[in-house]
C-alpha cells in the first residue's frame, strides 16, 4: 500500500521533481565548473549552454508547478468583498478567461517549438527544440491545471450561484 502512495506521489508531483532535479543538476555543474576553473585552470566548455537549458526547465515547470498549487501572486481583496454567488460567478470567468489565456500560449508555444526544431544551439550545435520545448509542456499543463480548476469550481456545493 506505501509503495502505491510513493508511486501516486511521485506521479502527481512530476514536475516538481523534474524542476528540482534539473536545479540540482545546474548547480552541481556550475561549481565544479567553478572549481576546474579556479583551481585546475580549466574548464567545462559546455557548461554555459547545458546550465542555461537547465535552468530554463526549472523555471517553467517551477512555473507550471506554482500555477497548480496557486502560488503565484493574485489580487482576491474584491473578490472577497462579494457576495458568495457572484464570487462563484467571478471565479467561473476568471477559470475560463486562463484556460483561454494558457491554451492561446500553448498554441503559440507549439509553433515557437515546431521553428526552432532546426536551429542548432550556439555551443553544442543540438537542437533548439530540447530547450525550447519546456515552453510547451509547461503551458500544456497551466492550460490542464485550469481545466481542473473550473471543473472543481462547477462542482463546488458551498457556493451556489445566486447567493445562499
Amino acid at each position: 500500500m506505501k509503495r502505491k502512495s510513493i508511486f501516486k506521489s511521485i506521479l502527481l508531483n512530476f514536475g516538481e521533481i523534474i524542476s528540482a532535479a534539473f536545479l540540482i543538476i545546474a548547480t552541481i555543474i556550475v561549481i565544479a565548473n567553478v572549481f576546474l576553473r579556479y583551481v585546475m585552470n580549466t574548464g567545462i566548455w559546455w557548461t554555459e549552454e547545458v546550465v542555461t537549458g537547465l535552468f530554463v526547465w526549472s523555471v517553467f515547470l517551477g512555473s507550471a508547478a506554482g500555477y497548480k498549487r496557486h502560488k503565484h501572486i493574485g489580487v482576491d481583496f474584491l473578490l472577497q468583498k462579494l457576495p458568495d454567488g457572484m464570487q462563484k460567478i467571478v471565479t467561473i470567468l476568471v477559470d475560463t478567461i486562463l484556460i483561454v489565456i494558457n491554451g492561446y500560449l500553448t498554441y503559440l508555444s507549439i509553433i515557437y517549438v515546431s521553428n526552432s526544431y532546426m536551429k542548432p544551439t550556439a555551443v553544442l550545435g543540438i537542437s533548439s527544440v530540447w530547450i525550447s520545448s519546456s515552453l510547451l509542456i509547461s503551458f500544456f499543463l497551466m492550460t490542464v491545471y485550469s481545466i481542473i480548476f473550473l471543473v472543481k469550481t462547477l462542482q463546488d456545493k458551498k457556493q451556489i450561484v445566486g447567493g445562499e
